[in-house]
C-alpha cells in the first residue's frame, strides 16, 4: 500500500501565494516513482475536479483551465514528493486539495484514473 500525505494549505488573500507538498510512503518503488502524480480538487456541493498532472519523468504535465498559467506541478521522483505552486490564487481556489497516484505513468486527467488518494488538505482564498 501506499500513503499519501498533502500539506502546506492554509488562508491566504486573493492573490497570494500557496506551496502545496505531497509525501508518499509504504511501498512507493513501483507504485509512485514509475507513476503519474496529480492534485485535485473539492469544494463544498461539488464533485473532485481534476487540477493538475504529470507523467512520471516530468515530462508531461496537464493542467484544468481554470488554473493554467497560475498553478504549477512538479515533483521529486528521488524523495518521492509533489508539489504544487499556486499563485495568483482566487475565491474560487477554495477546497480542500487532494494528491492522488495514477494508475499509469501518464498525467492522467480522470479521477478514475488513480488509485491512491491522500486526506487532503484545506486551502481557503478570502477576497
Amino acid at each position: 500500500q501506499v500513503q499519501l500525505r498533502e500539506s502546506g494549505g492554509g488562508l491566504v488573500q486573493a492573490g497570494g501565494s500557496l506551496t502545496l507538498s505531497c509525501a508518499a510512503s509504504g511501498r512507493t518503488g513501483r507504485t509512485v516513482s514509475n507513476n503519474g502524480l496529480g492534485w485535485f480538487r473539492q469544494s463544498p456541493g461539488k464533485e473532485r475536479e481534476f487540477v493538475a498532472a504529470i507523467s512520471w519523468r516530468g515530462e508531461s504535465k496537464n493542467y484544468a483551465e481554470s488554473v493554467k498559467g497560475r498553478f504549477t506541478i512538479s515533483r521529486d521522483n528521488v524523495r518521492n514528493t509533489l508539489n504544487l505552486q499556486m499563485d495568483d490564487l482566487q475565491p474560487e481556489d477554495t477546497a480542500v486539495y487532494y494528491c492522488a497516484v495514477a494508475r499509469s505513468s501518464y498525467a492522467s486527467t480522470g479521477r478514475r484514473d488513480y488509485q491512491y488518494w491522500g486526506q487532503g488538505t484545506q486551502v481557503t482564498v478570502s477576497s
